[in-house]
């Protein structure tokens, strides 16, 4: 109990300055209902925090657009086109690295972006499937109608962006490089501790809000009943908001680095 209380802590010290706390939430890999999908929206609906779907376009189902429709909390965004890794043998997996002609990635991107149209409340944000991706891609995604770029880590300055906004996610519960199961309490909560104390002294941006990245298709039970939990007591503190996303594009400058 003793990480709550520290999340608890730090959250105290947002309110007793008089400054909100904000948080938003994505959620990678959508294709097609399932119960592991179901069970996410249901979190959402419950504790009434708006989610981010990052949906793969030409895997995705004409069924789960259907489901879509009347969860009005959820907004849907571009997860890569195919979710397919190009990196040679030995190197990080990436859809959109720097291993293809740029000319092929951007045709890719915008095919994935037309499928996303047809989807419930579409938001012109492109997610790069395993958070990576080419810089020189970087610079022609607002010409093809993308409005933000989100990946995973703290945003910094290093890149040349006009025009493309950046929202990224900083808190991710899987255990990917292990047993692929939830990673921890303590270190989930240390990382969200973490994030939200550098950006309160402003060892880090203060207004990027801090981002939780979840994947629902591989959530085990540990998994699920900490989101719970990081729900019940973030949206009981006077000091939190979690954000909707047109919210965060509204009111996010420009940035330039994806992160890694």
């Amino acid at each position: 109990m003793t990480y709550w209380a520290d999340l608890q802590l730090e959250l105290d010290r947002w309110a007793q300055q008089g400054r909100r706390a904000e948080f938003w939430w994505r959620d990678d890999d959508a294709i097609s209902p399932t119960p592991e999908l179901e069970r996410l929206l249901s979190l959402s609906q419950e504790h009434q925090v708006p989610l981010v779907l990052a949906v793969i376009p030409a895997r995705a189902t004409i069924e789960l657009a259907d489901h879509l429709v009347d969860h009005k909390l959820v907004a849907t965004v571009q997860h890569g086109c195919r979710h397919t890794n190009h990196a040679p043998q030995g190197e990080k997996s990436a859809e959109f690295g720097p291993h293809r002609p740029l000319e092929q990635m951007l045709r890719e991107v915008d095919e994935g972006r037309n499928l996303i149209k047809h989807f419930p409340r579409p938001v012109p944000i492109f997610v790069p499937p395993w958070n990576r991706i080419a810089d020189e891609l970087i610079a022609t995604l607002p010409g093809i109608g993308i409005a933000a770029l989100s990946t995973f880590g703290a945003r910094t300055t290093a890149r040349p962006g006009p025009r493309l906004a950046q929202i990224n996610t900083h808190v991710d519960p899987i255990a990917w490089r292990a047993h692929r199961g939830f990673v921890g309490t303590k270190t989930v909560l240390g990382s969200i501790v973490d994030h939200l104390g550098k950006r309160r002294t402003g060892a880090l941006d203060e207004s990027e809000p801090t981002g939780l990245l979840t994947h629902h298709l591989v959530h085990d039970t540990a998994c699920w009943r900490f989101i719970d939990q990081l729900f019940k007591l973030t949206c009981a503190h006077e000091a939190v908001s979690w954000l909707d996303v047109d919210q965060i594009v509204r009111s996010t400058r420009p940035c330039n680095s994806p992160g890694s």
